[in-house]
């Protein structure tokens, strides 16, 4: 008797004990960064990774090309391109990107909401943030009444300012479409390295229009957030970037040109 308990007991601490157990760890995703924003602002714009790269390290995400050659979203694994024309294009793997963020989207809240403009889309998920000193992906589906983007043309050697690119930047009125915004919130303490609060991109569903978010209203659909504690940046190794200057505070600059 005494060993067909002991070999009883060592089926229990097989498949008991051995099993799987309650975790404890915390959902994690990493934002990962080609370049800095301060970069962007300065005429840093030849790109140093490939969309090929970008694509192992995320399959949601916004960022610009080669060149700052229109906007791009990143949606599902596959890449798109919204060029200053407002048209939307299939960009190679191989292009090239001077700043980009992209995370492995796993949304952990989700809600339909109605209604919206952008004023109180922002102050809805302030409301919804555990805390604004994480980092948030963010996918906004729905049926548009109205979307206002911007794109930016293909620029010249020597680049100019990110500042003056966009104070002649093309901008786009879509009314009565279906699509997503996706996008990022970011914490104040990356001031220069990332545009902090939100940056947006948009991308109808029939692939049609899209670009970079002014504005919009939302009739209805669903918003997704996904909480990100862990980042990861790539540094160019170019001589534009080795002679680019960071002591001064281009914040402002920074609002202009999202806005």
């Amino acid at each position: 008797m005494r060993i067909r308990r002991e070999i009883i007991g060592l089926f229990v601490w097989i498949f008991v004990g051995c099993g799987p157990q309650p975790s404890n760890q915390v959902h994690e995703q990493t934002l990962f960064q080609v370049s800095t924003i301060d970069a962007l602002m300065q005429g840093v714009y030849d790109g140093n990774t490939t969309l090929s790269e970008l694509s192992q390290k995320g399959d949601f995400g916004i960022g610009t090309f080669n060149a700052l050659d229109g906007e791009m979203v990143l949606e599902n694994g596959q890449f798109f391109q919204v060029k200053s024309d407002g048209k939307v294009y299939r960009p190679s793997i191989e292009s090239l990107t001077p700043f980009a963020s992209v995370v492995k989207f796993v949304p952990e809240d989700s809600m339909k909401v109605t209604d919206l403009d952008f004023p109180k889309f922002q102050h809805l998920v302030d409301s919804l943030m555990k805390s604004p000193n994480y980092f948030y992906a963010i996918r906004l589906e729905g049926e548009f009444e109205s979307v206002h983007t911007r794109s930016v043309p293909s620029q010249q050697k020597p680049y100019p300012e990110l500042i003056v690119v966009t104070r002649q930047q093309p901008e786009f009125n879509i009314s009565e479409t279906k699509g997503k915004l996706t996008g990022f919130f970011c914490p104040e303490f990356v001031k220069g390295i990332n545009i902090t609060g939100y940056h947006l991109h948009f991308l109808s569903d029939d692939k049609s229009s899209g670009g970079h978010l002014l504005g919009f209203q939302l009739k209805s659909g669903m918003l997704k957030l996904d909480r990100i504690h862990k980042f990861e940046m790539q540094l160019p190794e170019s001589g534009d970037f080795q002679s680019s200057e960071f002591k001064t505070d281009r914040s402002e600059q920074v609002k202009e040109v999202e806005n």
